[in-house]
């Protein structure tokens, strides 16, 4: 038996959160005592892909094609399912993005595996039982998972394993399995990304706000103290229900939900559908001028101030600190 891992690729390129993928794969790999594939779907470079087994995959099964270089759900589920029986794959791992929440069911279901999603340590192993701690009730809490299928497929949160090198020497194979025309239904013509802005899924630090900034022209603060900090910028619900922020920037319930190493939340309160998005950050700062704000209950480092008092000395003293 042996470990696959699929590792998404944007324009060619691999984020972190792959890296994060293939190190938690390796880490189950070495538990088992078995061998890590990757598999890569698109137009990847060799170098690219090489860059894989520094991260422990002894082997990379490319697909090349233009008809899949965009992503596709159906026809990408079908692939990864072809290569977990070609390796004869008892554990399958992908990152539980935007793409892995969708494609890790329909991998389950073709292979008739279990499936964990939300993922946040590695599977333990005690007495012939797999289990796994993951994410419930939108980040609130954590739940212990046990898969008793011969197959498992487990979505990785992002941010939840960490980078970690185990350097193996890799080989490229090509794989072509045959991509039904029921799998190609849906094709993805283009796809635009902004290129200008830190990912909000695979940001390590974000800085949101809420309607205490009064206004869409008061967020040039914001967004200067998060290129100051290399971080994403987001904001709470009302914020883009209003326009002022575009709606892919909302984190919580009904948005995105992100796991930051640190979140920094200006002038907006906590609700509950706003936490459920962000309470799994490991390190959560609060700045708000009311004191009873719900969010300064689970806040790490709480600042009760003015935003447009306490940000601009943030933004001068990391410009000090740069300096």
């Amino acid at each position: 038996m042996s470990v696959l891992v699929y590792v998404e690729q944007v324009d060619g390129k691999f984020k972190k959160s792959v890296f994060e993928a293939v190190s938690y794969a390796k880490a189950i790999a070495d538990i088992q005592g078995s061998s890590l594939t990757a598999i890569s779907i698109g137009n990847v470079g060799e170098n690219e892909l090489k860059e894989l087994g520094k991260y422990g995959a002894s082997k990379v099964l490319n697909v090349a094609s233009d008809q899949l270089k965009n992503f596709v759900n159906q026809a990408y589920a079908s692939v990864i399912a072809e290569a977990a029986k070609k390796e004869n794959a008892d554990v399958i791992v992908l990152s539980n993005s935007f793409s892995g929440k969708g494609l890790g069911p329909r991998v389950a279901v073709k292979l008739e595996a279990g499936l964990v999603d939300g993922a946040v340590e590695l599977p333990k192993l005690d007495g012939g039982k797999f289990s796994v701690k993951k994410n419930a009730f939108s980040g609130k809490a954590f739940a212990i998972t046990e898969l008793t299928s011969a197959i498992k497929v487990i979505a990785l949160n992002p941010n939840a394993f960490g980078v970690k090198e185990s350097a193996v020497d890799t080989s490229i194979e090509t794989f072509t399995p045959e991509v039904k025309a029921t799998d190609l239904a849906a094709i993805v013509k283009e796809i635009v990304r902004a290129t200008d802005k830190v990912s909000l899924p695979d940001a390590e630090l974000v800085v949101s706000a809420g309607r205490g900034l009064k206004g869409p022209e008061n967020w040039g603060m914001i967004e200067e103290l998060a290129g100051l900090l290399g971080a994403a910028t987001a904001c709470s619900k009302p914020v883009s229900d209003a326009d002022w922020r575009p709606h892919s920037e909302h984190v919580g319930q009904t948005g995105i939900a992100i796991s930051p190493n640190l979140y920094i939340a200006i002038g907006i309160s906590g609700a509950i559908q706003h936490l459920a998005g962000v309470s799994s950050s490991k390190v959560i700062v609060v700045i708000n001028k009311d004191p009873e704000a719900p969010f300064f209950k689970v806040a790490d480092y709480g600042i009760v101030g003015d935003a447009f008092e306490v940000v601009p000395q943030l933004i001068e003293a990391l410009k000090a600190h740069k300096g």
